[in-house]
């Protein structure tokens, strides 16, 4: 059973990092793919948990980068000014995550129609945004308005249910106030550090007291398969969807939300 256990944390952990970039839920996939295998976590802290992968992962493949902004902030207004974009676009998931936690983690993460219905009509939205005419403001994310990445901040509330999608949510933002395709996904990519960097470490101090070593071990081997597959995807999201848009994670969400749909009506 353990092994058993494992295989499976590594198969949620590869999705995990699959997924967590694109707009299609990585959350609401973990959900129901748990659900049909039969996975529990100890408090739904697994869920969470495991993106601590996906942050390292983005962390690493612009180590360079955020490296750069950190010696220019003394002396460049432009990278101050993006560092605030961030820090203001975070806040209201900060504020409405706290508030709403229980919330979640015990009748959202429990309702898995709720996530099949989310990714449909996630991914209507999403064919939607992509095929609406292409008139960006914004072609660099050290541009954005403060004013519009707050915007974005409360566009991100919307994934704190999941099979919305974190990227999903700020991305369709981001491009509705007048982002191109590849400064709305690289938009997406830094908020998501604090936003799960925010959630791993509320998670795990809502739950110290009820984790066990057995479950330490489950989160220890999902955070390593994500890790991996999330800098694949990060490597090669930008020019994908620079090139294609985001019509496919559109049609895979719809696809994978009406399977899951069946499935559960089905009673499976």
């Amino acid at each position: 059973m353990a092994d058993q256990s494992l295989a499976v944390a590594a198969f949620l952990g590869v999705l995990e990092g699959l997924t967590e970039f694109i707009p299609v839920s990585s959350t609401g996939h973990i959900l129901l793919a748990g659900h049909f295998l039969g996975f529990h976590s100890t408090g739904k802290a697994f869920e969470v948990l495991i993106q601590l992968g996906a942050i390292l992962a983005i962390l690493s493949v612009y180590a360079a980068r955020l490296l750069e902004l950190v010696r220019a902030l003394p002396s460049d207004a432009r990278s101050r000014h993006f560092v605030w974009a961030v820090l203001i676009a975070f806040l209201p998931a900060v504020a409405v995550g706290v508030l709403a936690h229980d919330l979640i983690k015990t009748v959202l993460f429990e309702t898995p129609i709720l996530i099949a219905v989310m990714l449909i009509l996630g991914g209507f939205v999403l064919l939607w945004v992509d095929r609406r005419p292409e008139r960006p403001k914004y072609r660099d994310v050290m541009d954005f308005p403060l004013a519009m990445t707050l915007k974005i901040g409360l566009f991100q509330c919307l994934a704190l249910a999941p099979g919305v999608s974190r990227s999903g949510a700020t991305i369709v933002g981001a491009l509705l106030l007048g982002a191109d395709k590849r400064s709305a996904a690289e938009f997406s990519f830094f908020l998501s550090m604090p936003t799960m960097a925010g959630a791993f470490a509320y998670d795990l101090f809502k739950n110290r007291d009820v984790l066990s070593m057995n479950d330490a071990t489950v989160i220890a081997v999902g955070f390593v398969c994500a890790f991996v597959a999330a800098v694949l995807v990060v490597r090669s999201l930008l020019g994908f969807v620079s090139r294609r848009g985001y019509a496919l994670f559109g049609w895979w969400r719809i696809v994978v939300g009406t399977a899951a749909l069946v499935a559960l009506l089905a009673g499976l």
